[in-house]
């Protein structure tokens, strides 16, 4: 394939570790694609921002609420859309906390939310979904991740120069 331009996104799977539930969104019928599907906070990172400046960003827009970022998840490479360079996505997966979940609002992006546990999900959603990988994935991460490292990205973040 010929170098060209590609897009950057976002995602922050948001966890309340008081329920041990994790945010899932719907997508309302507003959405250019993937009307009705279950996802997480997602967005793309406009020119002149950082990841973690894009997170937080969408998150304001799409919630109205802070998180704390705990950890990245990983990252993915996908087409929104058909698989042309013009839909080409990079993006990198945050595990986030958020302290009280009865202050989000839903903006026009989305229709419903659930809070569910890891278990819940794997139920909703078909083993192969990217959300529920990616659960999957944040739950590992979190049993296995020390405390100190943890306060550590809290504090600190990811970005380095």
């Amino acid at each position: 394939m010929a170098v060209g331009r590609f897009q950057c996104g976002i995602a922050a799977l948001i966890y309340h570790s008081e329920t041990q539930t994790y945010l899932l969104l719907k997508r309302s019928q507003q959405h250019e694609v993937e009307r009705d599907a279950w996802e997480c906070v997602t967005g793309r990172v406009n020119q002149g921002e950082s990841f973690e400046m894009a997170l937080h960003r969408e998150v304001l827009e799409e919630l109205g609420v802070v998180v704390q970022l705990e950890f990245i998840i990983g990252t993915s490479h996908f087409y929104r859309g058909q698989e042309q360079p013009e839909n080409e996505l990079l993006g990198v997966k945050y595990a986030c906390t958020l302290a009280n979940r009865d202050e989000i609002r839903l903006g026009e992006e989305h229709s419903e939310l659930r809070w569910l546990t890891a278990n819940e999900i794997y139920h909703v959603l078909p083993t192969n979904h990217w959300l529920s990988q990616t659960v999957r994935r944040a739950e590992t991460v979190r049993k296995s991740m020390p405390p100190a490292l943890v306060a550590f990205f809290q504090t600190v973040g990811f970005e380095s120069n």
